[in-house]
């Protein structure tokens, strides 16, 4: 493929992506297929001779979108958002156009320099301390991470080394060996199960805090918890600290935990994957109150703020804690600003070495809905989420199981688990709308996420109607089969 078929070639495919989009919501939401179904659909082997475009593009209509499930339908309203918008799509087939490695700030200065703006940027419209901003003669700084994971891993390892280095200074007895195995993690009963995962690539003990009636961490749960392992020779170092749990979307109580951790020696990372985008909109700029006491806070624009996967933002109060664990230096990465102060090595603050230039589709996006257009984004789906509730609350066979903050509602029917069950499993074989459970303590629940950008009040009300008679049909032959019994 030459420039000139790329040309037509591209119009083709931005002219199929744009109509796909334009008429999602004609597609079922959930595909119909088994496991294992595409492999009888394409060759054994890579083709030795080159295929035209032609054959290959119709192959996504016949092979790829059988399996596809709809993430930007609205009637998805599952997990939670993953965003998209045209400008967001423009700014990534930019980026690979571009295609550069930016490891380090030689690599390709535009690369690393718009990424620290942006951050910057982002910061600055939730209102972020300057501590965590770039600013001039600053230890703090913003950098793009590819998922929440990666950002509450990198923070752990950084916080282990911290730690370690600090315990070694005060005990030069004790070998890194003897604290690592004192080392312990803390992270709600509610939190994502990417944290336990960190602490487990990190070689250190995790544990959980329970969780109040709100499904939150106070700072009386933390605090017994840590006294308590104190008393047993282990060395608290690492709270993840969850703003908008999967489960339910409960707030952690930072104002509580942040003193106790900035005594404790323990650092503080707030995972706000989901709700960080809604900080944007100052009536909900409150529920990060507390982020003062944090060393790193992360939230990610891929999922509610209209850039499509990847872009997760993490922010830390000192830069050095990151370098300090990461930092190697070999010849031919080095160049010769990397020590003059002037620049920044993002390489030196995440797991890879390569990273694309995610930051143009983050430019794109903030320059061309400005701050307003996303407020009002996430006022739209607050709304429709409060619509939902409304309709469930007013039909007594249901339950609602959390507050509604955001964009989640946590809903059941008054009764038994395997009655929900049941009910999620109609709504499933349905394929007409996609939801997904959880567990808020012994309860099944259905959750309910108002995500894709075009969902709209008669999207909404849709799914509303065809759950309520899909529990209509179930609970009379629910009845009927325990009469039997």
């Amino acid at each position: 493929m030459d420039a000139a078929e790329f040309r037509k070639r591209g119009k083709e495919v931005v002219d199929y992506i744009a109509d796909y989009l334009e008429k999602i919501d004609k597609r079922q939401v959930f595909p119909d297929v088994e496991p294992g179904y595409l492999r009888p659909l394409i060759p054994d082997c890579a083709p030795q001779d080159p295929e035209s475009f032609e054959d290959v593009f119709k192959d996504i209509e016949k092979i790829i979108m059988p399996g596809v499930t709809h993430w930007h339908s609205p009637y998805f309203f599952a997990y939670f958002p993953a965003a998209s918008s045209f400008p967001a799509l423009l700014g990534d087939m930019l980026c690979s156009g571009i295609g550069c490695m930016g490891f380090s700030w030689a690599a390709s200065p535009a690369c690393t320099e718009l990424e620290t703006v942006m951050l910057d940027w982002l910061g600055k419209m939730i209102n972020l301390p300057e501590e965590f901003l770039a600013v001039k003669d600053g230890q703090g700084g913003g950098v793009i991470q590819g998922s929440a994971s990666e950002a509450t891993l990198i923070s752990l390892l950084a916080a282990r080394t911290k730690t370690i280095r600090r315990v070694q200074s005060e005990k030069p007895e004790l070998t890194e060996s003897d604290i690592m195995g004192r080392l312990v993690a803390y992270a709600s009963d509610q939190a994502h199960s990417s944290v336990e995962r960190a602490a487990l690539i990190g070689g250190v003990k995790i544990k959980s805090v329970s969780t109040d009636d709100t499904f939150s961490v106070c700072g009386s749960a933390l605090r017994k918890v840590l006294d308590e392992d104190k008393a047993s020779g282990l060395i608290p170092f690492f709270l993840c600290a969850t703003l908008g749990t999967t489960p339910c979307c409960s707030f952690d109580k930072l104002l509580e935990l942040g003193p106790i951790c900035n005594k404790e020696n323990i650092w503080m990372h707030i995972d706000a994957a989901y709700a960080g985008s809604a900080f944007v909109c100052p009536e909900f700029r409150h529920l990060l109150n507390g982020v003062e006491f944090a060393d790193s806070f992360n939230f990610n624009p891929h999922k509610w703020l209209l850039v499509n996967f990847d872009c997760s933002a993490m922010w830390v109060k000192k830069k050095a804690d990151l370098t300090g664990a990461f930092k190697l230096e070999p010849l031919y990465l080095q160049h010769h600003h990397q020590e003059s102060g002037l620049v920044t090595d993002y390489r030196h603050w995440q797991i890879p070495l390569g990273r694309r230039f995610r930051s143009l589709k983050l430019w794109f996006v903030l320059r061309m809905y400005g701050v307003k257009g996303l407020q009002e984004h996430i006022r739209k789906h607050i709304r429709l989420s409060h619509q939902f509730e409304h309709f469930v609350l007013q039909d007594e066979r249901f339950e609602i199981c959390a507050e509604v903050v955001l964009g989640l509602v946590c809903f059941r029917l008054k009764g038994s688990n395997e009655l929900n069950k049941a009910l999620l499993k109609s709504i499933e074989e349905a394929k007409k709308i996609h939801l997904v459970p959880c567990h808020l303590r012994e309860k099944f629940v259905l959750r309910f996420v108002i995500c894709s950008r075009t969902v709209e009040s008669t999207h909404v009300k849709f799914a509303w109607q065809h759950i309520s008679q899909l529990a209509t049909d179930l609970l009379k032959t629910w009845e009927q089969d325990h009469h039997q019994q």
